[in-house]
């Protein structure tokens, strides 16, 4: 059903903007909550400067001494450095000096999925962000106010930040919020009590994100010592051949099928002392088969690639959408302890085991979707997201415009047979990484109701 909202003409703000959309009751209700609060502040007035990156002419951006940001890297709250880009420090220090991170820092989406706010509560090494990535650097007062800059980001990724960055934002295909509405949205700086208090939260669900991400890499780390893998380094030649019949065999005729460093994992598998079995031995291969046009008026919640979190395999959002809405991708119903492993060639390390939370969920053709049969569910995330299934897919890979994994040469993928032992240590460090990255979840969320509680109490 259509909303009918009428306003004078003196309701025009500024005669800048005249669209429909721009005037939605929801944002004009948020504005009129924040306009009766006192220590209102532009985000420019509280910011020592707003600036954003861009990508380095000829850049490799897959070496580097220097994390790279993109969009994709910045969720809520945190960074995620484990699928960040890399540039060097020459282009670091000399192209985009003014956007070398430091502690404390403020970064927001800008394009893409705007709108994530996320906080540099510490750094790993040198850290710079593209043009998609807005870095804004706090003042530590402003009149007699401190400004607790935990406070703030809570406040951008509360449903008052975020209406603002929707109403604000243009472009309906590929949103954009440009640094100049960027620095316009309102953000309200509460008592010092308060502020310290929202700080004191985040900060706990970000050591909470520390711990997942060490548990994982211990789980990862286990499985590789007991296959021989801990150090192992594909080597890739230059030049190399293949016999004709293997050629036949695949039907392939492509040099990337064929290069040696693939062979060099599959070996190490195939050797291994408790033996190997075909991956499709194990698991069940979910077809696509769900249509949600069949359901037009149901709301589904659907997983893309985006939603990812590659650095410990889980799902972090899911989009809402009308069975008549959904994208023709939307194939897939998830169902808890499956494994969703991307088909994509430059998505590969888009790995998840789906939970609870994640059941019934629609999901994108654009992954696999693995059912363990004969292996514990955490035992076949960490194979998959490891150098054990994503060298094997890589090898697969075929196409031209989209380069993909086909469904037929799943079969030729072989996995090491652990023993029940092994499988229940690894299972027991990713249960335990995924634990706290949900009581990391349920502290931010905590975090954002405290501050939108105070606002509505300010009021």
């Amino acid at each position: 059903m259509a909303t009918v909202n009428i306003l004078e003409l003196s309701g025009i703000e500024g005669a800048r903007r005249i669209d429909a959309e721009y005037y939605q009751p929801q944002y004009l209700k948020n504005r009129d909550v924040l306009i009766k609060i006192s220590e209102l502040f532009n985000l420019q007035q509280i910011s020592a400067y707003i600036t954003n990156g861009h990508t380095p002419r000829y850049a490799d951006l897959s070496v580097g001494e220097v994390y790279f940001l993109t969009a994709e890297d910045v969720r809520d709250f945190h960074v995620n450095l484990d699928t960040a880009k890399r540039i060097t420090k020459e282009d670091s220090h000399k192209v985009l000096a003014r956007t070398v991170l430091k502690v404390n820092d403020l970064l927001i989406t800008i394009k893409g999925k705007i709108g994530n706010a996320a906080i540099i509560h510490k750094l790993s090494g040198e850290t710079n962000v593209n043009q998609d990535v807005a870095r804004i650097v706090l003042r530590r007062r402003i009149d007699n106010y401190q400004i607790n800059p935990y406070f703030v980001v809570a406040f951008i990724n509360s449903k008052f930040g975020r209406l603002q960055v929707e109403r604000i934002s243009t472009g309906q295909i590929n949103p954009f919020l440009g640094l100049s509405n960027l620095k316009q949205i309102k953000i309200p700086i509460l008592d010092k009590k308060i502020q310290d208090e929202v700080g004191k939260t985040i900060k706990g669900a970000l050591y909470f994100i520390d711990d997942c991400k060490l548990f994982y890499f211990q789980a990862e780390n286990l499985l590789l010592e007991e296959l021989g893998l801990k150090d192992f380094k594909p080597e890739y030649e230059l030049s190399y051949t293949a016999n004709l019949s293997k050629a036949f065999g695949v039907h392939r005729v492509d040099a990337e099928h064929f290069q040696p460093a693939y062979d060099g994992v599959v070996k190490k598998i195939t050797k291994y002392s408790n033996g190997y079995t075909p991956l499709l031995a194990g698991v069940e291969s979910v077809k696509p088969d769900f249509d949600p046009q069949k359901y037009p008026d149901r709301i589904f919640s659907y997983v893309e690639l985006a939603d990812i979190d590659a650095s410990i395999g889980t799902i972090h959002s899911a989009s809402k959408t009308k069975g008549e809405e959904a994208p023709s991708r939307a194939r897939r119903v998830l169902k808890e302890s499956d494994v969703i492993v991307s088909s994509v060639e430059g998505s590969l390390e888009k790995v998840a085991l789906v939970d609870e939370e994640y059941e019934g969920v629609l999901a994108s053709t654009g992954f696999f979707q693995f059912r363990p049969t004969k292996i514990l569910p955490e035992v076949l995330l960490v194979l998959s997201k490891s150098i054990i299934l994503h060298a094997q897919l890589k090898k697969e890979c075929a196409g031209t415009i989209l380069t993909a994994v086909p469904n037929e040469s799943l079969r030729r993928i072989v996995i090491p047979i652990l023993p029940l032992k092994i499988q229940q240590k690894i299972a027991s460090l990713v249960q335990q990484s995924h634990e706290a990255r949900r009581k990391a979840k349920e502290l931010l969320e905590e975090a954002k109701r405290r501050v939108e509680k105070a606002i509505e109490k300010s009021k």
